[in-house]
């Protein structure tokens, strides 16, 4: 089957509306993305391209896109510290605790925006992900205390769609504490914690610091009251996409042939449908959510997020990506805290 430039260039529009998603995410969701864009007039082709684009198998769609895909550079850092504090009343949670969870228990972590080094002060993001449905929520805190870690917490509880049942963190002094412990015992929250030095306990959430926030930000050095305040621009546009527009797949089952291990994922949907699918939203929260979808330009969506992104990208003070990094860096020194 030939696929022309007319199809290509459909398919390039779709990639860039959802965020520029692996194909295996986005084959499923073309039919409901290329209908929104359709609905907004940002999509019009013919309707046998149109058909042609739905058919698309996903190795179709990798090499459409091949000249437009981005590949970001790996970095491994890790600046959590483990603590002895609290760790015997907090339970461990492993990988393979989370099978048959339900809407409301989240994967939390913390990303250092540090640049090259790690001395001095820096913002730090607080990146929460719902393990049943993918659903993400994250925001930026000046410096990684308890305090401030806490209150990111309950903003993330606040806007999460449904009831916060359950937190699970590393063992970092920012969420292993009185503070945050009282606090999930006192709202009924179960609280627990991965093992130390097993990043694997919290698979989900460290795909999203990957795929979400360092694709966002990358890995610049933030350090001023303007970056706190951009950064915050750019995750509030970000949770819009990522939750309505950007498929996810999850595992459902695993195999072993011999020393290789099979791993099986059920079809790709968006954060947002997994929600509606679980049956847990609340009727009035459910209209809400499907009003704001079916406001939302996905590609509009999309482009506001490059713009905000770009005018981050110059408030770093140390450039750390240079994938994702342009112009030169804003070496400001440290000022008060925006949010005090």
């Amino acid at each position: 089957m030939v696929y022309g430039l007319e199809v290509a260039a459909a398919a390039r529009l779709v990639y860039e509306a959802a965020g520029r998603i692996g194909a295996k995410r986005l084959r499923p969701f073309i039919p409901e993305l290329a209908a929104r864009l359709e609905a907004f007039g940002e999509l019009n082709i013919s309707s046998e391209a149109c058909l042609l684009l739905r058919k698309a198998s996903p190795a179709t769609l990798e090499r459409l896109l091949a000249a437009d895909r981005i590949v970001m550079r790996r970095r491994v850092r890790s600046l959590t510290k483990p603590v002895t504090l609290l760790r015997q009343r907090i339970p461990v949670r492993t990988f393979s605790d989370w099978d048959d969870v339900t809407p409301g228990f989240l994967e939390v972590d913390t990303v250092a925006h540090c640049g090259d080094s790690t001395e001095g002060f820096h913002l730090w993001t607080v990146n929460a992900v719902d393990i049943a449905t993918g659903w993400i929520e994250t925001d930026v805190v000046w410096g990684k205390t308890q305090v401030r870690v806490g209150a990111a917490i309950q903003k993330i509880r606040r806007r999460l769609p449904v009831p916060l049942l359950g937190l699970d963190s590393d063992n970092g002094s920012e969420f292993i504490n009185h503070g945050l412990y009282e606090y999930c015992q006192t709202n009924s929250i179960t609280f627990t914690r991965s093992r130390a030095y097993k990043k694997n306990d919290s698979a989900h959430v460290e795909q999203k610091n990957g795929a979400v926030v360092r694709r966002l930000v990358g890995y610049g050095r933030y350090m001023t009251a303007a970056a706190f305040l951009q950064m915050q621009r750019v995750y509030s546009l970000a949770r819009l996409h990522a939750n309505f527009f950007q498929p996810v797949r999850k595992l459902s089952a695993k195999s072993r042939e011999g020393a290789k291990s099979i791993r099986f994922y059920d079809e790709a949907i968006t954060p947002f449908q997994r929600m509606v699918n679980s049956g847990k939203l609340a009727g009035a929260r459910q209209a809400v959510l499907e009003k704001l979808y079916l406001s939302l330009n996905p590609l509009q969506l999309s482009r506001q997020i490059d713009r905000e992104t770009r005018k981050l990208l110059l408030l770093a003070s140390r450039p750390g990506d240079p994938l994702s990094w342009s112009g030169k860096g804003n070496r400001s020194s440290e000022v008060a805290n925006p949010v005090r």
